[in-house]
C-alpha cells in the first residue's frame, strides 16, 4: 500500500499514546490548497450535516457535539472523500485540490483508520487497472486465488493496525466491510468481464464454492446502504441473479439479453424479494428503472409496462417524483412526437425554439461544451463527415456549460456553419426536456418529428 512510512509512523505514535474517548465532542479541522469554492460540507449518508467556510488562509473548522460514531464524508467542490468520526476524535488533515486524494493527510486523534481507509482506497485504484488488464483474462480458479490474495493481504495490515492502534469496534467493522465488499465485487463482475475480452461464456458454469461468501451477505445493514463498495455490490450481484434468471425465461442472444424489459423487471422483483433496508432498496429500485430508462431503446409501449412494474414494487420510493419526470420527459422524447419546444439563444443572441429551427427540414442535432476541447474536435470533423454523405439534412450544433464568449471564439475558430450553432444557457433545463445523458447524443427529426430521439453522432442511421 502506497506511503508505508507515514503509515508505520502512525502506528507507531498511536501505539505509544491510548486515545482518550471521555468527551462526546468531535473537532474536524484541515487547510485546503489551491480551493476550488468557499464551503466544506459534512455529510451522513445522503444528508448534509454541516458545513463552513474557508478562512482568509483556506483554513475551515467543525465543532460537533454528540455525534454518532460511523462514516462520514466530506465535500469541497466536486471532490468528496470518506471520514470515519467517533466520540473524542479531534482529526486535522492537509490537501491540495490539483491531487484530492493523493495529497489528502489525516492526523490527529482518530487518524489512524482514516489514513489507512484511504490508503485501501488508492492502491485500489492501482489494483483496479491490473485486475481490468489481467485479472479477469483468467480462469475463474486462477482469478479466484488472485483476488483472495489481495483480500487477505489487506485484511493482514488492517489486523496489524487494530493491534497497535487500538480500533473501536465500528472502525474494525467498517473497515472489514470496505475491504471484503470490494474484492466481493470484483467477484461477482468477473463472468462479465470476462466474457468481454476472452469470449467465453462462464455466469452459469461457475466453481461451486466461487461464490461462497453470498451466504455471508447482509443486505439489512442500515448503516452500509451509502457505503460505496457495499451499494456497487449489491448493483453487480443483482445483475448476475437476474442474468441467470433470464437465461432460463427469456432467453439469451449472443451472450446478450433478449428482452431488457423482462430483465429489468426481473431485477426489481429480485430487489423486491431480497432487500430489506428501505433507503438501499429505494437506491437499488431508481438505479435499475434510471439504467433502463435512460437506455432509450425499448418501444414507448414496453416502458409504460416497465413503469407501472416500478410503481407498484416501489409506491413509496423517495426518488419516486425524480422517476416519474425522468419517464414522462422520456414519453416526450419518442418517435413520432415533436421535439420539445426548448428555447435556445442563436449566434446573434436572439431566442428560438427548437421547433422553429427544425420546421420544414431534416435536422440532426448534436451537442458540445467548451469543456472539453478536444471532443470539440472529433464533433467537427464527425459533423463534416456526416454533412457530405447525408446533403439532404441539416446539423445543428447545440452549446452547453460554456460561456458566450469562448463558444463565440470556438465556433468562429471553426469550420463550422454559425447559423446553425446554438447555445443553452440553462443545463439543467436542457437536460431535463431533452433526456441529455451522454455528451455524443444525437437527435434525429424531420419537419420538427422525432425520428430517433436517443441516437449518437457515430451510431446514427439517417
Amino acid at each position: 500500500m502506497n506511503r508505508n512510512l507515514f503509515y508505520l509512523f502512525l502506528v507507531i505514535l498511536a501505539s505509544c499514546t491510548e486515545r482518550e474517548k471521555s468527551s462526546p465532542n468531535v473537532f474536524f479541522a484541515g487547510e485546503i490548497v489551491n480551493p476550488t469554492s468557499k464551503k466544506v460540507f459534512l455529510s451522513k449518508d445522503d444528508k448534509v450535516l454541516d458545513s463552513v467556510r474557508l478562512d482568509e488562509n483556506s483554513r475551515f473548522s467543525f465543532n460537533l457535539p454528540s455525534i454518532e460514531e460511523g462514516l462520514y464524508h466530506f465535500n469541497h467542490g466536486n471532490e468528496y472523500q470518506y471520514i470515519y468520526l467517533g466520540k473524542g476524535d479531534s482529526i486535522q488533515i492537509r490537501l491540495n485540490t490539483m491531487d484530492f486524494d493523493e495529497s489528502l493527510v489525516f492526523s490527529g486523534k482518530g487518524s489512524e483508520i482514516n489514513n489507512f481507509l484511504l490508503d485501501f482506497f488508492l492502491a485500489n485504484e492501482e489494483e483496479e487497472l491490473l485486475i481490468l488488464s489481467t485479472y479477469f483474462q483468467m480462469n475463474p480458479l486462477e482469478f479466484d486465488k488472485k483476488i483472495e490474495e489481495l483480500r487477505t493481504e489487506k485484511l493482514a495490515l488492517l489486523s496489524q493496525l487494530q493491534s497497535e492502534a487500538e480500533l473501536s469496534k465500528g472502525e474494525q467493522e467498517i473497515a472489514e466491510v470496505i475491504i471484503n465488499y470490494t474484492y466481493y465485487n470484483y467477484k461477482e463482475k468477473f463472468p462479465f468481464e470476462h466474457r468481454k475480452r476472452t469470449g467465453e461464456k462462464l455466469i452459469s458454469e461457475m466453481p461451486n464454492n466461487f461464490y461462497a461468501y453470498r451466504k455471508d451477505v447482509n443486505f439489512d445493514n442500515e448503516n452500509l446502504t451509502y457505503l460505496t463498495p457495499y451499494y456497487n455490490f449489491a448493483k453487480s450481484h443483482l445483475k448476475n441473479l437476474s442474468y441467470i434468471g433470464c437465461e432460463k425465461k427469456c432467453g439469451i442472444e449472443n451472450e446478450e439479453v433478449i428482452s431488457q424489459l423482462h430483465f429489468n423487471r426481473h431485477k426489481l422483483s429480485l430487489i423486491d424479494s431480497l432487500i430489506r433496508e428501505k433507503d438501499l432498496k429505494d437506491n437499488l429500485f431508481r438505479n435499475v428503472a434510471m439504467e433502463y430508462l435512460l437506455r432509450g431503446g425499448d418501444t414507448e409501449e414496453n416502458n409504460e409496462i416497465f413503469i407501472n412494474d416500478f410503481h407498484l414494487r416501489s409506491q413509496n420510493n423517495k426518488h419516486l417524483g425524480e422517476i416519474n419526470e425522468l419517464y414522462e420527459g422520456i414519453r416526450n422524447m419518442q418517435p413520432q412526437k415533436k421535439i420539445p419546444n426548448l428555447l435556445v439563444k442563436d449566434f446573434d443572441g436572439n431566442n428560438i425554439s427548437l421547433q422553429e429551427i427544425a420546421k420544414d427540414k431534416k435536422v440532426a442535432f448534436y451537442f458540445w461544451s467548451g469543456n472539453s476541447k478536444r471532443y470539440f474536435k472529433d464533433v467537427v470533423k464527425r459533423v463534416s463527415e456526416l454533412s457530405k454523405t447525408n446533403k439532404d439534412y441539416l446539423f445543428v450544433g447545440i452549446n452547453y456549460k460554456t460561456d458566450d464568449i469562448t463558444w463565440r471564439g470556438m465556433v468562429s475558430n471553426s469550420k463550422l456553419d454559425k447559423s446553425s450553432q446554438y447555445k443553452a444557457d440553462d443545463f439543467k433545463e436542457l437536460t431535463k426536456t431533452l433526456i441529455f445523458n451522454k455528451r455524443n447524443k444525437c437527435i434525429i427529426t424531420d419537419d420538427a418529428t422525432i425520428v430517433d430521439g436517443f441516437t449518437t453522432m457515430w451510431a446514427a442511421n439517417f
